[in-house]
Protein backbone atom coordinates (compact mmCIF):
# COMPACT_ATOMS: atom_id res chain seq x y z
CA UNK A 1 0.00 0.00 0.00
CA UNK A 2 1.16 3.43 -0.99
CA UNK A 3 2.08 5.20 2.29
CA UNK A 4 3.07 9.51 2.70
CA UNK A 5 5.96 9.67 3.97
CA UNK A 6 7.99 12.79 4.96
CA UNK A 7 11.79 12.36 5.12
CA UNK A 8 14.43 15.02 6.77
CA UNK A 9 17.52 16.11 5.29
CA UNK A 10 17.41 14.94 1.56
CA UNK A 11 19.94 17.43 0.16
CA UNK A 12 22.35 15.04 0.30
CA UNK A 13 23.88 11.48 0.33
CA UNK A 14 21.17 8.72 2.68
CA UNK A 15 18.44 11.27 2.38
CA UNK A 16 19.03 11.38 -1.27
CA UNK A 17 18.83 7.44 -1.33
CA UNK A 18 16.10 7.24 0.66
CA UNK A 19 13.76 9.49 -0.87
CA UNK A 20 14.27 8.45 -4.31
CA UNK A 21 13.87 4.76 -3.02
CA UNK A 22 10.66 5.33 -1.44
CA UNK A 23 9.32 7.08 -4.70
CA UNK A 24 10.30 4.31 -6.64
CA UNK A 25 8.63 1.89 -4.30
CA UNK A 26 5.20 3.65 -5.47
CA UNK A 27 4.86 5.69 -1.98
CA UNK A 28 4.12 9.84 -1.75
CA UNK A 29 7.26 11.01 -0.64
CA UNK A 30 7.91 14.80 0.77
CA UNK A 31 11.46 15.23 0.63
CA UNK A 32 12.54 18.30 2.82
CA UNK A 33 15.43 20.13 3.65
CA UNK A 34 16.73 23.10 5.01
CA UNK A 35 18.32 24.94 2.06
CA UNK A 36 15.83 24.11 -0.60
CA UNK A 37 18.35 25.91 -3.38
CA UNK A 38 20.73 22.48 -2.55
CA UNK A 39 18.10 20.64 -4.05
CA UNK A 40 20.05 19.68 -7.24
CA UNK A 41 21.25 16.43 -6.25
CA UNK A 42 18.29 14.85 -5.20
CA UNK A 43 16.37 16.10 -8.62
CA UNK A 44 19.31 14.69 -10.82
CA UNK A 45 18.84 11.35 -8.48
CA UNK A 46 14.85 11.47 -8.78
CA UNK A 47 15.71 12.11 -12.67
CA UNK A 48 17.59 9.11 -13.18
CA UNK A 49 15.30 6.85 -10.92
CA UNK A 50 12.48 7.98 -12.78
CA UNK A 51 10.08 8.89 -9.75
CA UNK A 52 8.60 12.42 -8.59
CA UNK A 53 9.08 13.93 -5.19
CA UNK A 54 8.09 16.87 -3.40
CA UNK A 55 10.19 18.87 -2.22
CA UNK A 56 9.79 20.81 1.28
CA UNK A 57 11.53 23.41 3.22
CA UNK A 58 12.27 22.20 6.60
CA UNK A 59 15.22 23.26 9.22
CA UNK A 60 14.96 20.69 11.88
CA UNK A 61 16.73 23.53 14.56
CA UNK A 62 13.16 26.01 13.96
CA UNK A 63 10.14 24.28 15.49
CA UNK A 64 8.20 26.77 13.24
CA UNK A 65 9.67 25.16 9.96
CA UNK A 66 9.20 21.75 11.57
CA UNK A 67 5.03 22.67 12.00
CA UNK A 68 4.72 24.61 8.63
CA UNK A 69 6.00 21.14 7.08
CA UNK A 70 4.22 18.65 8.81
CA UNK A 71 0.90 21.34 8.29
CA UNK A 72 1.56 21.24 4.47
CA UNK A 73 2.10 17.46 4.20
CA UNK A 74 -1.67 16.70 6.50
CA UNK A 75 -3.11 19.55 4.66
CA UNK A 76 -2.63 18.34 0.79
CA UNK A 77 -2.42 14.45 2.20
CA UNK A 78 -4.90 14.09 4.82
CA UNK A 79 -2.03 12.13 6.86
CA UNK A 80 1.30 11.29 7.36
CA UNK A 81 1.94 7.88 7.40
CA UNK A 82 6.20 7.42 8.06
CA UNK A 83 8.38 9.88 9.24
CA UNK A 84 12.24 9.41 8.66
CA UNK A 85 14.07 11.24 10.72
CA UNK A 86 17.04 11.33 8.45
CA UNK A 87 18.86 14.84 9.06
CA UNK A 88 22.32 14.91 11.07
CA UNK A 89 26.04 15.58 11.41
CA UNK A 90 29.51 14.29 12.54
CA UNK A 91 31.74 15.33 14.45
CA UNK A 92 34.84 14.27 16.02
CA UNK A 93 36.85 16.12 18.43
CA UNK A 94 37.34 15.82 22.04
CA UNK A 95 34.68 16.80 24.54
CA UNK A 96 37.46 18.85 25.95
CA UNK A 97 38.84 20.61 22.88
CA UNK A 98 34.88 21.42 21.87
CA UNK A 99 33.51 24.95 21.62
CA UNK A 100 30.41 25.80 23.61
CA UNK A 101 28.43 26.74 20.07
CA UNK A 102 29.61 23.09 18.62
CA UNK A 103 28.24 21.63 21.49
CA UNK A 104 24.61 23.03 21.05
CA UNK A 105 24.62 22.76 17.44
CA UNK A 106 25.84 18.84 17.34
CA UNK A 107 23.06 18.00 19.84
CA UNK A 108 20.29 20.27 18.57
CA UNK A 109 20.77 19.10 14.97
CA UNK A 110 20.89 15.22 15.65
CA UNK A 111 19.12 14.96 18.97
CA UNK A 112 16.45 17.58 19.66
CA UNK A 113 15.87 17.93 16.06
CA UNK A 114 14.58 14.70 15.95
CA UNK A 115 12.15 15.36 18.85
CA UNK A 116 11.07 18.51 16.97
CA UNK A 117 9.86 16.83 14.14
CA UNK A 118 8.56 13.70 15.63
CA UNK A 119 6.39 15.64 18.14
CA UNK A 120 4.98 17.39 15.36
CA UNK A 121 3.65 14.21 13.59
CA UNK A 122 2.61 12.42 16.65
CA UNK A 123 -0.86 14.50 17.20
CA UNK A 124 -1.88 13.54 13.47
CA UNK A 125 -0.51 9.47 13.46
CA UNK A 126 -1.63 9.38 17.36
CA UNK A 127 -5.78 10.51 15.52
CA UNK A 128 -5.12 8.09 13.01
CA UNK A 129 -4.44 4.84 15.34
CA UNK A 130 -1.27 3.93 12.73
CA UNK A 131 2.23 5.87 11.82
CA UNK A 132 6.32 4.76 11.79
CA UNK A 133 8.69 7.15 13.16
CA UNK A 134 12.09 5.49 11.68
CA UNK A 135 14.88 7.16 13.50
CA UNK A 136 18.51 7.30 11.43
CA UNK A 137 20.91 6.56 13.91
CA UNK A 138 24.36 5.11 14.23
CA UNK A 139 26.10 1.81 15.60
CA UNK A 140 27.53 4.98 17.69
CA UNK A 141 24.22 4.97 19.01
CA UNK A 142 24.76 1.79 21.13
CA UNK A 143 29.10 2.00 21.89
CA UNK A 144 31.23 4.91 21.71
CA UNK A 145 34.16 5.76 19.79
CA UNK A 146 37.33 7.96 19.76
CA UNK A 147 36.60 11.62 19.21
CA UNK A 148 32.99 11.01 18.80
CA UNK A 149 31.25 11.29 22.29
CA UNK A 150 29.60 14.31 21.53
CA UNK A 151 28.42 13.03 17.98
CA UNK A 152 27.37 9.56 20.11
CA UNK A 153 25.51 11.16 23.17
CA UNK A 154 23.47 12.62 20.88
CA UNK A 155 22.95 9.25 19.19
CA UNK A 156 22.93 7.35 22.54
CA UNK A 157 20.16 10.00 23.32
CA UNK A 158 17.84 9.43 20.06
CA UNK A 159 18.17 5.88 20.82
CA UNK A 160 16.63 6.19 24.35
CA UNK A 161 13.95 8.63 22.85
CA UNK A 162 13.04 5.66 20.55
CA UNK A 163 12.72 2.90 23.15
CA UNK A 164 11.07 5.02 25.51
CA UNK A 165 8.63 6.07 22.86
CA UNK A 166 8.12 2.59 21.86
CA UNK A 167 7.17 1.47 25.24
CA UNK A 168 3.90 2.86 25.61
CA UNK A 169 3.07 4.58 22.38
CA UNK A 170 3.10 1.34 20.12
CA UNK A 171 0.85 -0.58 22.20
CA UNK A 172 -1.74 2.30 23.32
CA UNK A 173 -1.59 3.98 19.54
CA UNK A 174 -0.07 1.30 17.11
CA UNK A 175 2.45 3.83 16.47
CA UNK A 176 5.54 1.84 15.48
CA UNK A 177 9.35 3.06 16.43
CA UNK A 178 12.39 2.22 14.28
CA UNK A 179 16.22 3.08 14.69
CA UNK A 180 18.46 2.33 11.97
CA UNK A 181 21.85 2.22 13.20
CA UNK A 182 24.55 2.36 9.74
CA UNK A 183 28.21 1.86 10.34
CA UNK A 184 29.85 4.20 7.66
CA UNK A 185 28.17 5.67 4.96
CA UNK A 186 30.81 5.31 2.03
CA UNK A 187 32.77 8.57 1.49
CA UNK A 188 36.42 9.79 1.59
CA UNK A 189 36.22 9.49 5.09
CA UNK A 190 39.48 11.17 6.05
CA UNK A 191 38.92 14.02 3.68
CA UNK A 192 35.47 14.60 5.96
CA UNK A 193 37.15 13.80 8.94
CA UNK A 194 39.70 16.14 8.30
CA UNK A 195 37.58 19.00 6.55
CA UNK A 196 35.64 19.39 9.70
CA UNK A 197 38.27 19.47 11.63
CA UNK A 198 39.78 22.10 9.74
CA UNK A 199 36.32 24.01 10.02
CA UNK A 200 36.26 23.46 13.70
CA UNK A 201 39.76 24.98 14.55
CA UNK A 202 42.08 22.58 13.04
CA UNK A 203 44.49 19.88 14.05
CA UNK A 204 45.58 21.27 17.82
CA UNK A 205 48.44 20.65 18.99
CA UNK A 206 48.19 19.15 22.52
CA UNK A 207 48.46 15.86 23.99
CA UNK A 208 45.29 14.06 22.06
CA UNK A 209 47.07 15.34 18.72
CA UNK A 210 48.90 11.52 18.44
CA UNK A 211 45.91 9.77 19.55
CA UNK A 212 43.71 11.32 16.90
CA UNK A 213 46.42 11.18 14.00
CA UNK A 214 46.06 7.19 14.87
CA UNK A 215 42.18 7.24 14.45
CA UNK A 216 42.16 8.82 11.36
CA UNK A 217 45.02 6.35 10.56
CA UNK A 218 42.91 3.74 10.74
CA UNK A 219 39.68 4.70 8.52
CA UNK A 220 41.67 2.86 5.94
CA UNK A 221 41.79 -0.28 7.19
CA UNK A 222 38.03 -0.27 8.94
CA UNK A 223 36.57 0.41 5.32
CA UNK A 224 38.54 -2.19 4.20
CA UNK A 225 37.04 -4.28 6.82
CA UNK A 226 33.39 -3.49 5.78
CA UNK A 227 32.88 -0.45 7.94
CA UNK A 228 31.31 1.74 5.23
CA UNK A 229 28.52 1.03 2.47
CA UNK A 230 26.94 2.75 -0.01
CA UNK A 231 23.88 5.14 0.89
CA UNK A 232 21.79 3.26 -1.75
CA UNK A 233 22.57 -0.12 0.60
CA UNK A 234 21.82 1.86 3.80
CA UNK A 235 18.51 3.30 1.90
CA UNK A 236 17.70 -0.59 1.35
CA UNK A 237 17.42 -1.34 4.92
CA UNK A 238 15.64 1.50 5.29
CA UNK A 239 13.10 0.09 2.87
CA UNK A 240 12.89 -2.87 4.46
CA UNK A 241 12.19 -1.67 8.27
CA UNK A 242 9.46 0.77 6.53
CA UNK A 243 7.53 -2.28 4.87
CA UNK A 244 7.98 -4.96 7.64
CA UNK A 245 4.64 -6.18 9.07
CA UNK A 246 6.25 -5.82 12.56
CA UNK A 247 9.20 -3.48 11.94
CA UNK A 248 11.87 -4.01 14.17
CA UNK A 249 12.66 -1.15 16.98
CA UNK A 250 16.28 -1.73 16.22
CA UNK A 251 18.24 -2.36 13.20
CA UNK A 252 21.81 -2.79 11.87
CA UNK A 253 22.67 -2.17 8.17
CA UNK A 254 25.32 -4.63 7.47
CA UNK A 255 27.16 -7.52 8.66
CA UNK A 256 30.35 -5.15 10.00
CA UNK A 257 27.87 -3.52 12.14
CA UNK A 258 26.31 -6.51 13.30
CA UNK A 259 29.15 -7.70 14.17
CA UNK A 260 30.28 -4.25 16.25
CA UNK A 261 27.61 -4.11 18.55
CA UNK A 262 27.04 -7.94 18.83
CA UNK A 263 28.55 -7.63 22.72
CA UNK A 264 25.42 -5.40 22.85
CA UNK A 265 22.57 -6.41 20.50
CA UNK A 266 23.48 -9.76 20.12
CA UNK A 267 20.42 -11.33 22.93
CA UNK A 268 17.94 -9.36 21.55
CA UNK A 269 18.55 -8.32 18.13
CA UNK A 270 15.95 -6.25 16.78
CA UNK A 271 15.49 -4.88 20.69
CA UNK A 272 11.58 -5.96 20.92
CA UNK A 273 11.95 -8.35 23.53
CA UNK A 274 13.34 -5.35 25.23
CA UNK A 275 10.41 -3.63 24.31
CA UNK A 276 8.22 -6.22 24.99
CA UNK A 277 9.67 -6.91 29.02
CA UNK A 278 9.31 -2.94 29.46
CA UNK A 279 6.02 -2.96 28.64
CA UNK A 280 4.83 -5.75 31.19
CA UNK A 281 7.01 -3.75 33.42
CA UNK A 282 5.32 -0.40 33.59
CA UNK A 283 2.20 -1.26 32.19
CA UNK A 284 0.75 -4.58 33.33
Amino acid sequence: MSKVILVTGTSTGLGVAIATQAAAAGHRVYASMRNTEKRGQLDAAAEAAGVALEVLQLDVQDSASVTEAVETVVRREGRIDVLINNAGMGYARSLEQAEEADLERIVDINFTGVMRCTKAVMPHMRAARSGHVINITSVGGLVGQPFNEVYCGAKFAVEGLTEAMASYITPAFSIQFTAVEPGGIATEFVNTVMGQLEATGGLLEDEYLPVLQRYISGATKRQAYGASQSAEEVAEVVMQALSAEEPPLRIRTSEWSEEFTRLKTGLDPDGLKQQRAVVAQFLP
